[in-house]
């Protein structure tokens, strides 16, 4: 072998082991992220969203940008989501109402919500409420219970939309009070409360931040609350479980990237999701909107989805709540 041809394959080799270094030491991530929130504008998960992302993205010096992609309960977005290409550039912000509940609302969701993801981090937690118009007779859950059974079927109650967290909690309502209600599907939770605001239909479960602005206004009354426990911001509203023993739910909201997406790319997410989330502007606006923050690693939000689970395939199924 000749001195010339000895170092042309060594410079190639050289070549060869500097390219991939390079390759594999971009940093992420490069360019803007996408952020699919599997609801309309308006409601909790477009609010948690956004004042998550936009922290994340100061932090790591990009553009998240929320893409709202609402339809079937969120499925259509979380399909979406799942089907992405696994690099970290399109990421889900959701509520267990979706990951959890929707396998055993649908027939078909067209995700498995274990296999499908990588849990990024968990993010908060969102007070949410029985709301009424203001002309509304009953003044709290007990006069609603009595308004309910004097009259079954005649009272009817807002949701945003078939399968959502505002319809099956309705549905959970009326199996454990043992009252008749007639449910009216909307686009969205924003496009309820306006119609609840209205008059067209006396009753709705809102999120918090779907809703707050409404309640501060005097244009919407609060019945109760629907958490296990009385929010820090309405301290004075007790919870349905107060008069219905045993009731409760506190919806959560994370963030999870498409499986297959690297682990350096989820470490990365996890740390500037944790960094967020630990600053003083990002915890006043989340509890401005009637959220606290709910922290933990990515073992440990994929776990906690794991065990909840089977707890709504139960809740599920006795509340009769059953989706095409």
């Amino acid at each position: 072998m000749t001195n010339h041809i000895r170092r042309k394959l060594i410079a190639g080799a050289s070549l060869a082991a500097v390219a991939p270094v390079s390759f594999a030491q971009e940093k992420y991530p490069s360019r803007p992220v996408t952020v699919i929130v599997p609801q309309a504008p308006g409601g909790a998960n477009d609010a948690i969203a956004r004042i998550v992302a936009q922290k994340v993205g100061e932090l790591l010096g990009q553009q998240f940008n929320i893409e709202n992609r609402a339809g079937a309960g969120g499925n259509i977005g979380t399909v979406a989501a799942a089907r992405a290409k696994p690099d970290g550039y399109t990421l889900m912000l959701t509520t267990n109402s979706v990951q959890v509940i929707n396998p055993w609302l649908y027939k078909s969701t067209g995700f498995d919500p274990v296999k499908d993801f990588e849990p990024v981090s968990p993010v908060a937690t969102a007070g949410y409420v029985l709301v009424a118009n203001p002309a509304f007779p009953a003044k709290n859950i007990a006069e609603l219970i009595e308004a309910a059974k004097a009259k079954p079927g005649a009272i009817t109650i807002a949701s945003a939309g078939n399968g959502t967290l505002n319809h099956l909690i309705g549905e959970m309502l009326q199996k454990a009070a043992g009252i008749e209600l007639v449910h009216v599907p909307y686009k969205g939770a924003a496009a309820a409360a306006t119609d609840v605001v209205s008059g067209q239909v006396p009753i709705s479960v809102q999120s918090v931040p779907s809703s707050l602005a409404f309640i501060n206004a005097g244009r919407l009354k609060v019945l109760g609350v629907v958490n296990e426990k009385r929010l820090a911001n309405m301290p004075n509203t007790p919870t349905i479980g107060e008069t219905i023993k045993g009731f409760g739910s506190t919806p959560w909201y994370g963030i999870f990237a498409p499986a297959g997406t690297p682990k350096d790319v989820i470490a990365t997410l996890h740390a500037a999701v944790d960094k967020a989330l630990d600053t003083r502007d990002v915890q006043d606006k989340l509890a401005a909107q009637g959220c606290e923050i709910l922290k933990g690693t990515p073992v440990q939000f994929g776990n906690m989805v794991k065990d909840e689970l089977p707890k709504w395939a139960r809740i599920v199924k006795e509340s009769g709540a059953k989706l095409d």
